[in-house]
């Protein structure tokens, strides 16, 4: 079975091309998710406890505001959450692999913003990039009620989309209407279906 990344940036489109292909049938896994219940795990809260203080945890839970609070103000903290939660992150991805590929599914898309960010590209077998224009992108997040500052805040984590772009195995620009995105996703999911049947010829 083959493991296909999609990813973006803020704004460009990648959750709607995710929930188009998942109303088209394909098994889309969201990696947020994944974290966020890699957070509820015994093991996982302890660590972080221990790591980051008892404080980032109330009534037996990590409290995200507390760790956000911790985090992303310090890289170097950063990482160390990341080395907690993302071994987590990448067991439950092949455990849910497991399980699609004993239902005889031939692919399965992991959706997630950080992909090259986080090294997740390296245990996948394909990766798509949803991209759009700067200008476009803007607009979006503006429509959305960001100001400058938010928006210079969220994308200043993530690798430049045209960075992204060069080490994708198939990138969707979505710069057009929804029609034309609709139009984007129908040739995308032609070429995962190739994908798949070169995966099954192997």
């Amino acid at each position: 079975m083959i493991k296909i990344g999609i990813t973006g940036i803020i704004g460009s489109g990648k959750t709607t091309v995710s929930n188009l292909l998942k109303k088209r049938g394909f098994n889309v896994i969201d990696l947020d998710v994944i974290a966020k219940n890699a957070l509820e795990k015994k093991e996982v809260i302890e660590k972080i406890k221990n790591t980051f203080g008892e404080d980032t945890v109330i009534n037996g839970k990590v409290s995200p505001e507390r760790l956000k609070d911790i985090v992303f103000t310090d890289k170097e903290r950063l990482k160390k959450l990341e080395e907690i939660v993302h071994p987590e992150v990448i067991k439950e991805i092949f455990l849910q692999g497991e399980t699609l590929k004993s239902k005889g599914e031939r692919s399965m898309i992991i959706d997630g913003p950080l992909i090259f960010e986080k090294g997740l590209h390296a245990e996948l077998d394909k990766i798509i990039v949803v991209s759009a224009r700067p200008d476009l992108i803007k607009e979006r997040l503006k429509k959305r009620g960001m100001d400058e500052r938010d928006i210079e805040a969220r994308t200043s984590f993530q690798i430049p989309l045209e960075e992204k772009e060069k080490k994708a195995d198939y990138v969707i620009y979505n710069n057009g209407t929804e029609k034309d995105l609709h139009i984007e996703v129908d040739l995308l999911i032609k070429r995962i279906k190739e994908w798949e049947e070169q995966d099954a010829s192997k």
